[in-house]
């Protein structure tokens, strides 16, 4: 009788269906995905859901492989030492591999008011919920996003092109990513929207009510809804299940990614930090992370030593509301060049990127194996040197 290897993946985003479809390789592997929602969700549609001019939502037949099983259910504790994850129904799954991608979401605001009163946008649910809330609002009302990174910038793109009046708090510099000419090419689109950009050290959020928001500087701001999306936050099930993390709560792995606790477990996607050094939060990331974590699972069942992950980065890619864009080129480090595409060429990009991340899950569903992706082992070197230089430094400091 055939022995099979159970593997269990937790979170059912880009990184975790990639790692579920590629494992498929080897007929004696079975493989179990946990999700919380049925469907599987286009993380980077998430402002269109909230403009209204998308669903973003795709069915999970579309995108995982035919032997995948998919459990409903969410993860309330992993127990490594017996092989098993326990679920919010009250059963238990046991396992013989765990790949952790449980994905990033809103982090605590840690504003007076922002829990109250202002609407994140980082999950399926809250974009649902700030759809609603800006079906109610008035045409005229206006609208606060705070946060200046991509969901930011794409939020208020969004419904400042269907005729919301925008105002985009940066609390620091507009796009911090983009390189100075991006950014001029940025600025440039959002005040064609209508958008009113507030920059710099003295807009900082410092209060949020039902009505204003309040900057560093002293300034009140009118808000009848105002949007948080400054900074992500990863679930906090690593820590409570007795696992090692960073500061954010990312499991912390080696090159290969897999826990420094066990070998049994790997991580994936939003919530790794191999080396403690994780990549930047991203599509771009996940689906090369969630494949590079089945690999360490099928060279350990192979009785192979694990390789060290290795990526390149191509840029960001920023939509603009439905009729502009913008793809920032970066050096495989992850930084970005003077070289950008704006404009209605940018809103392609940024459409095909949207369409082709999809793509990819499919194909690998077809034809496991045979996703593959830049290689920036130069950057990721220096990233090593450099985090060696800041722990040494920190500790000469002591």
């Amino acid at each position: 009788m055939a022995e099979y290897t159970e593997v269990v993946v937790i979170g059912g985003g880009y990184a975790g269906v990639m790692a579920a479809n590629r494992l498929l390789q080897r007929d004696d592997v079975t493989v179990t995905l946990i999700n919380s929602r049925p469907d599987f969700v286009e993380r980077i549609r998430l402002h269109q859901l909230a403009g209204g001019t998308h669903s973003a939502v795709s069915d999970y037949r579309k995108v995982l492989g035919e032997r995948v099983r998919l459990v409903v259910d969410t993860v309330t504790r992993i127990d490594a030492a017996g092989r098993g994850v326990e679920l919010a129904s009250g059963d238990t799954l046991g396992y013989d591999y765990l790949i952790y991608a449980v994905g990033s979401g809103s982090a605590d605001p840690g504003v007076p008011g922002a829990a109250e009163f202002a609407y994140p946008v980082a999950t399926f649910e809250e974009a649902q919920r700030l759809r609603s809330v800006l079906d109610a609002a008035p045409a005229t009302a206006p609208v606060t996003v705070v946060g200046a990174g991509p969901t930011g910038i794409e939020t208020a793109a969004e419904l400042a092109e269907a005729g919301r009046t925008v105002t985009l708090v940066c609390g620091g510099l507009l796009g911090p990513y983009l390189h100075p000419k991006g950014r001029g090419s940025l600025a440039g689109r959002l005040a064609r929207l209508g958008v009113s950009v507030l920059e710099g050290p003295g807009t900082k959020v410092t209060e949020v009510s039902g009505d204003a928001v309040r900057l560093a500087d002293g300034r009140e701001l009118a808000s009848s809804v105002t949007i948080w999306t400054a900074g992500f936050g990863v679930p906090d099930l690593a820590a409570r299940s007795g696992l090692s993390t960073d500061a954010l709560g990312r499991l912390l792995a080696d090159e290969s990614l897999t826990s420094v606790d066990d070998e049994r477990i790997v991580a994936a996607g939003d919530s790794a930090a191999p080396s403690d050094m994780p990549f930047r939060m991203s599509c771009q990331a996940a689906g090369p992370l969630g494949a590079h974590a089945a690999d360490t699972v099928l060279s350990r069942i192979a009785g192979e030593r694990p390789a060290p992950f290795d990526l390149g980065f191509a840029g960001q890619c920023i939509s603009l509301g439905r009729r502009a864009g913008i793809f920032q080129f970066a050096h495989k480090d992850d930084t970005a060049k003077r070289l950008h595409i704006g404009g209605w060429t940018g809103a392609k990009v940024k459409e095909l990127v949207c369409r082709l991340t999809v793509k990819q899950l499919v194909d690998e569903a077809r034809k496991p194996g045979s996703h593959t992706w830049a290689k920036g082992e130069q950057g990721r070197r220096l990233l090593r040197a450099q985090h060696r230089e800041t722990a040494a430094a920190a500790e000469q400091s002591v």
